[in-house]
């Protein structure tokens, strides 16, 4: 009888422990929420009303476990910008094991038989070619990796070529990390969404999409009627596949702020975890 109420009595404290140094992060992040809803351009659009807390508890009580955050938006809203400004706040940590990060481009399918067979863009186009549905990614082999990663395993991520359209098996090795972040047009659609931990959408005014597509299009080779045809084909296919989810994430995010900033405010959130005595 002893024995089982030393048990008891160390779970509530323990418990009651876990449940201030969640109400102290719960209060620190909205903290940073709410001075970031004063600036003219603040990152964070609309947070599910569970979102805090759940990270929260899942900082506290998880502490082994991976944490998987998705980030998707359109083609060029800025998830890349916001993934690659979020990895420098983690690098200043200087400590191995921290961040893995997966990007759907690497797992398009490979197409260079199809290009060369076509000619050109253009002609691969005609034929009613798109590169911009989820057909055109190996989802089910990106879904795989992040399951293999989220359970402590070392994966190899093959690596995409835009201009050739080929896909190189061989890729970069991931290893299995603290937080890992995967980034893409499809990385919230049904098959892969629900081994997310967290959801964010990046939303971006369809204008500066425009112009961003067409700077990065002509980077990898596509120009003229080629781009054209490519980036009406994107905005169709945004509309049925990419824009949806922006219902069921848990965080919009803002692809017009600063890379300046996204490192600022990121920066804020990690100390304002770290500070906390666990």
């Amino acid at each position: 009888m002893i024995k089982e109420f030393e048990l008891t009595d160390y779970d509530f404290y323990s418990n009651r422990r876990d449940m201030e140094i969640i109400s102290n992060i719960v209060e620190a992040l909205n903290k940073i929420i709410e001075e970031d809803k004063k600036e003219e351009q603040p990152l964070f659009l609309k947070i599910s009303d569970t979102l805090i807390m759940d990270i929260a508890r899942k900082v506290v009580q998880d502490k082994k476990k991976t944490f998987l955050i998705g980030i998707t938006g359109e083609s060029a809203s800025g998830k890349t910008v916001f993934v690659d400004n979020t990895i420098k706040a983690c690098i200043k940590d200087k400590k191995e094991g921290i961040y893995t990060v997966i990007r759907c481009d690497d797992y398009y399918k490979d197409t260079s038989k199809e290009l060369q067979e076509a000619g050109s863009y253009e002609e691969l186009f005609k034929t009613g070619f798109s590169f911009d549905t989820p057909e055109a990614i190996d989802l089910k082999l990106m879904r795989s990796h992040l399951v293999a990663l989220k359970e402590g395993m070392t994966i190899k991520s093959p690596k995409y070529n835009f201009i050739t359209c080929e896909s190189n098996p061989d890729g970069d090795e991931k290893k299995p990390a603290k937080v890992i972040l995967t980034e893409g047009l499809y990385v919230l659609n049904e098959g892969v969404r629900d081994i997310m931990d967290v959801k964010v959408y990046v939303f971006t005014p369809l204008e500066v999409i425009k112009d961003r597509w067409y700077k990065r299009a002509k980077e990898r080779g596509k120009e003229g009627a080629a781009a054209d045809m490519q980036f009406a084909d994107v905005n169709k296919t945004a509309q049925q596949y990419i824009r949806p989810t922006y219902q069921i994430s848990d965080a919009i995010i803002n692809g017009m702020v600063s890379q300046e900033y996204i490192q600022d405010i990121t920066d804020r959130i990690f100390k304002a975890l770290k500070d906390i005595e666990y």
